[in-house]
């Protein structure tokens, strides 16, 4: 995910895939550890707002890619405070989500690379904070609505797919990993709408739920093959340098073992649920490895610049 702005696409990519860790932590029972990356990912949200504000309060078009990333980030923390009981705020931050979601969605992203994903990923991430907060609240309408945007997103995705060069699994920097990344999104989503019914809502009929859970299955079975498929591209074509847009790798690991977890709880497949923490372990151990790496890039250049200061002395 590039952008004229490193600044604000650093904090935006950061934000989401930080963001969607505290989710799979809380469905595998680990809370403490949840809300510490939840923590984390709203003082990164924070950053990320603040440079697209500032961009915007200058005269100068905040660009898509983050600013979509931004959106995302957003509903992805509202469904952190929702699964923690803060309503509210989750409810504020769908509402701005959606706000920000309606402004960005005609908006041209760059090229044809990873970035393509990114409105799929918005609108899936409104579906996936929708159907928690209906399920939360008993609100028929919002899980609803949720459904209309989950069927959105998936249209959005394959438009998308349409548009991206296949030789980004070769060339990409990671945001290549939105490919995969989107799809189990979209997997998450369909979970939590699934999750949402209950006997007091009672939401879909049978049709509706036959339909939901074969797309759902469906949906997480793709995203687990293309991640196997993308991991064996960084095999045979490796990346040895650092760049932002490495972090739609991450993103990527983190929504496939949430995704995993909801989809075992949806479902009751006990096998996936273990599968799923697994996955989870993987995830926060590739966060980590990027947040190293992005240290280590960040202290090798500010190592360069002190060089070419003293040499232009």
């Amino acid at each position: 995910m590039s952008g004229p702005s490193p600044f604000a696409t650093w904090w935006a990519t950061y934000a989401l895939a930080t963001g969607v860790l505290p989710v799979g932590l809380d469905s595998a029972g680990f809370e403490v550890l949840s809300r510490i990356t939840l923590t984390l990912a709203c003082a990164a949200w924070l950053v990320a707002a603040a440079g697209l504000a500032q961009r915007a309060h200058g005269g100068r078009r905040a660009e898509t890619p983050a600013a979509l990333t931004t959106v995302a980030a957003t509903a992805v923390l509202g469904t952190g405070f929702s699964v923690t009981g803060r309503q509210p705020l989750a409810e504020a931050l769908l509402a701005l989500a959606t706000l920000l979601w309606v402004v960005l969605l005609t908006a041209e992203t760059e090229g044809r690379r990873g970035t393509v994903f990114l409105r799929c990923v918005a609108t899936q991430g409104l579906a996936m904070l929708g159907a928690t907060l209906a399920a939360a609240e008993a609100a028929a309408w919002l899980a609803h609505a949720a459904l209309v945007l989950f069927w959105l997103g998936l249209a959005l995705y394959g438009f998308a797919l349409f548009r991206f060069q296949p030789r980004q699994v070769e060339e990409g920097r990671g945001d290549h990993w939105l490919a995969a990344g989107a799809l189990a999104f979209s997997a998450l989503a369909a979970a939590k709408l699934l999750s949402a019914d209950s006997a007091r809502l009672y939401l879909w009929n049978e049709d509706n739920v036959s339909a939901l859970r074969t797309t759902t299955v469906t949906l997480l079975v793709l995203a687990l093959i293309a991640c196997v498929a993308l991991l064996l591209a960084e095999l045979f074509w490796p990346r040895h340098h650092y760049d932002v847009r490495r972090w739609a790798t991450v993103f990527a690991a983190a929504v496939t073992a949430t995704a995993a977890l909801a989809v075992a709880a949806a479902l009751d497949v006990p096998w996936l649920d273990v599968a799923g923490e697994v996955l989870l372990w993987i995830a926060v151990a590739a966060w980590l490895g990027c947040t190293a790496w992005a240290l280590a890039s960040a202290r090798a250049g500010a190592r360069r610049s002190r060089v070419r200061s003293r040499a232009r002395r």
